[in-house]
């Protein structure tokens, strides 16, 4: 059941957000029990609960996605901005920049099946490395095969001395530069 209640608390998040005004309504014929972390609701509740998000979820889908994006990615239960990134080669900088009106600065406010942009048509970088404990920028940089000074452009979440790297962070580790002063 704790599954039920996730999707639905990520509909009524999307529903706060206006993203798709479809999930007012379907929150709306839900039974009260499945708002309930913990509660136990019957087989035709459970039968009704698949249907009905696979209608919203269809007629949502398409009106949430980005209309320029390179690639797609849909939550799903557990994930974090980080691990989204190191499974679809993603910085963490683009996924939060190119997501800017879904994801919040703390990444805590992921729904699950939320559509998410993972890169911009000739602004995705998918060449990446997942910063390891003990990593540098000098030593990304170096395996890589690029330069710090455009490490640091491609991940302008970085500061200039990179001082504030974490283990688990993914960085665009690219050869050229891939944003535009447009795009951050």
């Amino acid at each position: 059941m704790e599954y039920e209640y996730a999707v639905v608390e990520g509909i009524k998040r999307d529903a706060l957000r206006g993203q798709c005004p479809q999930y007012s309504a379907f929150l709306s014929i839900l039974p009260t029990s499945l708002f309930l972390p913990h509660s136990q609701p019957s087989m035709f509740a459970r039968s009704a609960f698949a249907v009905a998000v696979l209608a919203v979820v269809a007629s949502c889908g398409v009106y949430a996605q980005e209309p320029n994006c390179a690639r797609n990615y849909t939550v799903v239960l557990g994930d974090t901005c980080d691990e989204i990134s190191a499974k679809t080669n993603t910085s963490t900088y683009q996924l939060a920049t190119v997501n800017a009106d879904k994801i919040d600065a703390g990444c805590d406010n992921l729904a699950l099946g939320e559509p998410l942009c993972l890169g911009i048509i000739g602004q995705d970088c998918d060449v990446v490395h997942v910063v390891a404990s003990g990593d540098n920028c000098d030593a990304i940089a170096i395996s890589a095969g690029t330069t710090d000074a455009i490490l640091l452009a491609n991940n302008p979440n970085v500061n200039s001395e990179c001082t504030n790297i974490y283990p688990g962070e993914v960085l665009c580790t690219a050869t050229e530069l891939v944003y535009t002063s447009s795009s951050s």
